[in-house]
């Protein structure tokens, strides 16, 4: 399978469309109607739905999604590779991904690329945002160089920077909410009130053990990946959202209050990425930076 190819698939996918694929590619429709049938013969797999006779619009199979997600990966993983190889002199200039979830130590990343672009205006910084399971996946397919993650670290597989700051676990609420009247929130507190819970946590087992209840005997009435999302769902009084604090402003004229847990729940935060891992000059610089701010 040509990466050519795959860069025509994307382009039908986004358009919806193989005559307007073709015009954006610069292709006769023929030609491309060739290449994309090839494709699907050297897959054994159907790709696409195409129209009938009085409609061009073409929709993906359940194979042609799983494609389009991969197409994209493999691409865009191509193009960092290219440019980490045309920029492998001695000049640190390039890019550096960092994958992390929401927290306030994104500011040591912010701080740590303001003091090394004093040094190295060229390199550049590019951050990813998603829950635990994202990172992972983005740092297993090599599409980011750090990941910044919560909790412990599998140190067969990846290399590690702990860093000396910790999360603190609370509830996001209105501040005309009745809990808003307590200093901290306890498990039984909870027990019959409607919550917004992280995927994650929703699944890692680690709240139950906190609430002292199964996830399936509380009233959940939403997920989240990212807290800002879930903190307009509370604001619009949906429920009460369990997160960390410091993401959300709560201060000023904001709706909102944040009150941490009762017993108090951390979490330990590390700067991680895979072991045996061949750095270009610009994330090579970023990890030499961080250990000083950090070690």
């Amino acid at each position: 399978m040509e990466l050519r190819v795959l860069q025509y698939f994307l382009a039908v996918a986004r358009e919806q469309s193989i005559v307007r694929a073709a015009q954006s590619l610069h292709l006769s429709q023929p030609t491309l109607s060739t290449q994309i049938k090839a494709m699907e013969e050297e897959l054994g797999k159907q790709l696409l739905i195409r129209g009938t006779k009085g409609s061009r619009k073409v929709t993906l199979t359940e194979e042609g999604m799983i494609l389009r997600k991969r197409a994209e990966e493999i691409l865009n993983l191509v193009h960092k590779t290219e440019r980490e190889i045309s920029l492998s002199d001695e000049v640190a200039v390039g890019d550096v991904y960092i994958g992390t979830g929401e927290t306030d130590a994104v500011r040591l990343i912010a701080k740590t690329a303001r003091k090394l672009y004093q040094t190295y205006p060229g390199i550049h910084y590019h951050i990813a945002s998603g829950n635990a399971q994202f990172v992972m996946e983005q740092l297993e397919k090599g599409l980011i160089d750090f990941g910044l993650v919560f909790g412990g670290v599998d140190q067969a597989k990846y290399n590690c920077i702990q860093i000396s700051l910790t999360e603190v676990w609370g509830v996001l609420m209105r501040k005309d909410a009745p809990l808003a009247k307590k200093a901290v929130i306890s498990p039984e507190d909870l027990w019959d009130k409607p919550l917004i819970l992280s995927r994650q946590e929703d699944s890692s087992g680690a709240l139950a053990s906190w609430i002292q209840r199964e996830i399936s005997e509380l009233e959940i009435v939403a997920t989240y990946n990212l807290l800002f999302n879930a903190s307009l769902m509370v604001e619009e009084g949906l429920g009460y959202a369990i997160g960390f604090d410091k993401i959300i402003n709560t201060s000023g004229s904001s709706k909102l209050c944040f009150r941490p847990l009762k017993p108090r729940r951390e979490v330990g935060m590390s700067i991680i990425w895979k072991r045996y891992q061949i750095f270009s000059k610009a994330s090579e610089k970023f990890l030499a930076q961080l250990k000083e701010e950090l070690l």
